[in-house]
């Protein structure tokens, strides 16, 4: 693939992403050189390393705001840097944004349950490439799934969840969650829009407990859309992404 696949379009004005810090790893310097001339001109300060095993080791020494990882990397590839990221260090809970030339529904898969927070196939447009960019920001903004959050926490007209005292409000009353449910809500919804394969939640929210299977996750949301879902039988908020896992209503 050579740069000239990329579809090219003006900078898109960021705003409140100004001067936020990106990673890029990709091993095609014309593609890089592309991402990076975009990305400065939106306003993000870049560093770009063209190696796996590099890229992992500037990801568990500086902290970034986004990264954007390609799967076909020298050494050490994509899928296998994401898993290591999301397993420990200060980029734990940055938003991944991956890119790949594979562009089938396994890779898709793959790449969300390595724990990226989305996946681009190439070749891109960099409109959309900037949009993503930015939709993964302001999620991130609205709570990281540690439990900090804005004053208002995090959910949507129908739900509001309160980390720090770990209280739910479903249309205006309190409902009780256990800590599962509390926890697996509120990764959900502090990532509106963004799909988490049942891999993935359980790495999250049951810590990779091995005694505890992907049975467990459909569980744990049906139970959920007992309690906060209008009609369970048709669920508004919690939706389910067909053959991968489930994701928080994005808008309403």
């Amino acid at each position: 693939m050579t740069a000239a696949t990329l579809k090219e379009s003006p900078c898109i004005p960021t705003g409140a992403d100004a001067r936020r810090r990106v990673l890029i790893v990709e091993d095609e310097a014309p593609i890089r050189e592309l991402l990076r001339i975009h990305l400065n001109h939106a306003g993000f300060e870049i560093e770009e390393i063209g190696d796996g095993i590099l890229g992992l080791e500037r990801a568990r020494a500086a902290k970034f705001d986004l990264i954007v990882l390609d799967v076909l990397l020298p050494r050490l590839d994509g899928f296998t840097i994401c898993r290591a990221i999301r397993s420990q260090g200060v980029n734990a809970e940055t938003a991944i944004l991956m890119v790949t030339a594979r562009d089938t529904e396994s890779d898709t898969v793959l790449g969300l349950e390595s724990g990226a927070d989305d996946y681009l196939a190439k070749p891109f447009g960099m409109r959309e490439l900037l949009a993503r960019a930015a939709a993964l920001l302001r999620r991130s903004d609205r709570a990281d799934v540690h439990g900090s959050v804005s004053p208002s926490g995090v959910g949507s007209r129908d739900l509001t969840l309160d980390a720090e005292r770990r209280e739910a409000t479903v249309r205006g009353t309190a409902v009780k969650l256990t800590k599962q449910e509390f926890d697996l809500l509120y990764l959900l919804a502090a990532r509106r829009g963004i799909v988490f394969s049942r891999a993935a939640l359980l790495a999250r929210v049951w810590s990779g407990d091995s005694d505890v299977t992907e049975r467990t996750v459909d569980t744990v949301v049906s139970r959920l859309r007992r309690k906060v879902e209008r009609d369970p039988q048709d669920p508004r908020l919690i939706l389910t992404a067909w053959g991968v896992g489930y994701k928080f209503v994005d808008a309403e």
